[in-house]
């Protein structure tokens, strides 16, 4: 036991150790935004305040919650100096939030601003700056979120569990996994927008409206068509999303706007649908899919075998 507990210690010495090198690392770094940027910013009010909060939201709260923490790890205080910390925790949500706006509005106050765009290029020729740009420095706090995260738990893992500050830990660590969970969930719902917004440009023409709240991207790829009867099989475009399923084909390769667009031949809806492997008609190279719709069957072939399982698993996924 007291060899456990030497050990522990002795791995929870050195994380402390490197949490609090890694904070002022972290500090410097926000210190180059808060005082060059938004403190002079504010002064010389160069841009408007609501403007200005927009493109930095809450980063100095941020910037202050940290300088907190720093002060209690270098007095050996983890468990207060966490709690505190986790009280503020929110912030680094919000920032999430807002991050993809202030990446926007500070492109868009570049364009427009000359004086502003002279500002930003003299303040990052600094020496402090070591050739980073403000777009290098706003992503930080999400960034460290991350490492908070896995700090936190490498003390907790390393701290005894009769000790004092192991509930301070634990509490620590749920409140960082759920902000992180939050801003996950606000990234994935970026990132599907995105893909939604790509695949409805893709598409010729505003008649299928692929935008639609609650819709989530699952994929896409090329798959034949086995017609009912016996024409020949035909190669289509699949859109697979959380509620539909979209076959389309490409437009002519000489039409003069759409030549590298696809048309919309159908949408199908998932909601009444079921999916089966057709086995033993693809001489085990690839496979079949069978789609079945309330008013429509759809049999669908693939020469790659991992592809068609692929698309299997997707497809059952999603109607699950």
């Amino acid at each position: 036991v007291e060899e456990q507990r030497a050990r522990w210690e002795r791995k929870r010495g050195r994380t402390a150790k490197e949490l609090l090198e890694t904070e002022h690392k972290y500090l410097e770094q926000l210190d180059l935004v808060v005082t060059y940027f938004v403190t002079i910013l504010k002064a010389k009010e160069t841009l408007k305040p609501a403007v200005l909060e927009t493109i930095f939201g809450p980063l100095e709260s941020i910037y202050s919650a940290s300088h907190v923490l720093s002060f209690h790890l270098e007095r050996g205080n983890l468990g207060p100096g966490l709690e505190s910390f986790c009280q503020n925790l929110d912030l680094y949500g919000h920032y999430a939030e807002n991050l993809e706006q202030a990446k926007k509005t500070l492109k868009e106050q570049l364009r427009k601003s000359k004086s502003f765009r002279r500002f930003k290029k003299l303040q990052e020729s600094r020496p402090q700056f070591q050739g980073r740009e403000l777009e290098d420095l706003l992503p930080l706090p999400l960034q460290r979120l991350h490492q908070y995260k896995h700090f936190f738990r490498d003390l907790l893992e390393n701290t005894s569990p009769d000790s004092a500050e192991h509930l301070q830990l634990a509490k620590a660590v749920k409140s960082v996994s759920e902000i992180s969970q939050w801003v996950q969930g606000i990234t994935e719902k970026r990132e599907n927008s995105l893909q939604l917004l790509r695949v409805q440009k893709l598409l010729k023409g505003q008649k299928t409206q692929i935008l639609a709240p609650g819709r989530w991207y699952i994929r896409e790829g090329w798959l034949l068509v086995v017609p009912s009867k016996g024409e020949e099989l035909k190669r289509r475009m699949f859109f697979l999303f959380s509620d539909i399923l979209i076959a389309a084909k490409p437009c002519h390769p000489l039409h003069l706007l759409n030549s590298h667009k696809l048309a919309c031949q159908a949408v199908y809806p998932l909601h009444q649908c079921t999916v089966d492997k057709v086995f033993g008609h693809t001489r085990s190279q690839g496979g079949l899919l069978s789609l079945s719709f309330p008013h429509k069957a759809l049999l669908l072939m693939s020469s790659d075998q991992k592809d068609i399982n692929d698309w299997y698993r997707s497809l059952t996924a999603a109607l699950r």
